[in-house]
This record gives C-alpha cells, structure tokens and sequence, in this order.
C-alpha cells in the first residue's frame, strides 16, 4: 500500500479517482472516464492535438501505471484504469477521420449517439477478451504490459468504428 503522499497521488490517477475501486467491472468505470479526457482532447477541435494527446496518454499511462503496479506490488491490478482511460481516444479515433475533431457533444445529436456506444461496447469486449493474440502484450515489463494491450484493443475499435463511421454518414 501507498506510504507517501506522492505515491497516494500517483495510485489515486492510475485508479481513475477511485473509480477504480469500485468492486465490479473496474475497467468498465475507467472506459467511461475515457469519455472526459476524449472531452479534454476535443475541446480545442484540433485533430493533431488529439493525436498528441493520444501519443501522451499512452506514455504517461505507461509510467504511472507501472509505477502503480510497483507501489501495490501487483501485475496489472483490476483497480488500476488508466490503461482504458488513456486508449478510449484510439477506439474513438475511427470515427474523428470521417466526422472531424468535433465537440462530444456533437455525438450525442440524432444520427451519431450510437458512434459512441458501439465504441464503448467494442472497445470493452476486445480489452475482456483480446483476441488476435492481444493477451500476449500483458506479458511486456512494467507499464508496458498494463497498457499495450488495451492499445491494442482500441487500435482494432477504431479501425472498425472508421468503417462504420464511413458507412453511416
């Protein structure tokens, strides 16, 4: 368990706020957060800072959940979600090439709502089940580990959502 206050801090972020202690599906809670900094990255409608917030999320997901995983003494922990949080922008990504850097909100409007559930619902059923031999990337050291795998699952989402982004515009 965390000692120091900065390692609180740090255990507090890779636990999505403590969304992560929630006792049933933690990685769903944290997908969800996904949905905030997705708000984040699309408040300035500019599709290479979206990008790069993609790029930073994954390596600050990478060293705050390896250092979470070194301060619990565990391997990839169900309460750490900052692996979902920081790959729900990717699984999102597909459907921003064809619709552009619009606002959230602009997904909730009648016509585009269901972009961001099936996203969301896509995205939980490749992170539980990774298939394509995804559940090999767990066993990279460190944060590496706790969170190539989740990019992988939202790498394949996005690729689907594109081509169904593209087929229901």
């Amino acid at each position: 368990m965390p000692r120091h206050l900065g390692d609180k801090v740090l255990v507090c972020v890779a636990e999505g706020f403590g969304l992560g202690r929630i006792p049933f599906a933690p990685g769903t809670w944290g997908t969800l957060l996904g949905f905030v900094w997705i708000w984040l990255l699309l408040a300035p409608q500019n599709f290479w800072l979206y990008l790069l917030g993609i790029v930073l999320g994954f390596f600050g997901a990478v060293y705050i959940g390896g250092k979470a995983e070194k301060i619990l003494n565990q391997k990839d922990p169900n309460g750490i979600v900052i692996d979902e949080i920081a790959a729900m922008p990717l699984a999102l990504l597909g459907c921003l090439v064809f619709t552009g850097p619009a606002p959230l909100s602009s997904f909730l409007q009648p016509g585009k709502w269901h972009l961001l559930l099936l996203s969301f619902l896509l995205f939980r059923v490749f992170d539980v089940l990774k298939p394509l031999g995804i559940a090999k990337s767990q066993n990279l050291p460190g944060g590496w580990g706790l969170v190539v795998d989740d990019f992988l699952a939202a790498l394949l989402v996005a690729a689907l959502m594109a081509l169904i982004t593209k087929w229901s515009l």
